[in-house]
């Protein structure tokens, strides 16, 4: 279970989350949603550890992030900046990941790539990948290490329906083996098909 209990972030003496409350459990798909600016992609930061928090606490199987570890452990995250070595092939890319929790094998490195419609062998480096291509890898990377926890900001961005599809997939996948999944998306039909609850965020408050 991940608990938020009462955080607040500023920044630029600018109060960009405030007094936030929520839990949430394994096995479910939560949607969070609001404008941009509303503080979706900084309470992901939050929640992941990319950023610390002035107030409250971010608590997970009873530790707290910050004290009893800095980042969410086995956490798979897409978040703004999408992180890939350009002159990499994908395949190298999550290798050279891999080495950093050393939980993943090549053959988790392959299966990812093919769940997400890459080709472990393509050779060619990212930066030639369209961005459809880089967006399936940036959820491979997201997923490859079967984290427990998916935290998930506008994860179909750039893809075609077929991809769409087979992320919904990998997602009630995930779900289904009890994995704690948020997504942020502008795109009603991802909260629609995949969130069992949906949580409205403006100005740095949930208001529903």
């Amino acid at each position: 279970m991940l608990i938020i209990n009462n955080i607040s972030k500023n920044m630029k003496k600018h109060s960009v989350l405030k007094n936030i409350n929520l839990i949430f459990e394994e096995g479910h798909v939560y949607g969070l949603v609001g404008e941009n600016g509303s503080g979706k992609t900084m309470l992901l930061r939050a929640m992941s550890g990319l950023i610390r928090i002035q107030e409250g606490s971010i608590t997970y199987n009873d530790k707290i992030l910050g004290k009893d570890f800095d980042f969410l452990p086995r956490l798979g995250l897409i978040i703004e900046h999408e992180g890939l070595e350009p002159t990499l092939s994908a395949f190298d890319n999550l290798k050279l990941l891999s080495e950093i929790n050393k939980v993943a094998s090549e053959k988790d490195i392959d299966d990812a790539l093919t769940k997400v419609g890459l080709d472990p062998k393509d050779r060619r480096p990212v930066k030639k990948y369209s961005l459809g291509m880089k967006q399936k890898l940036i959820i491979a990377q997201a997923i490859f290490e079967n984290p427990n926890v998916l935290l998930l900001d506008e994860p179909t961005n750039g893809l075609d329906d077929e991809a769409i599809s087979s992320f919904y997939k990998l997602i009630k996948e995930f779900k289904s083996n009890g994995k704690i999944i948020v997504i942020a998306s502008h795109n009603k039909k991802d909260i629609e098909e995949l969130c069992d609850s949906i949580i409205t965020i403006k100005d740095g408050r949930i208001v529903s």
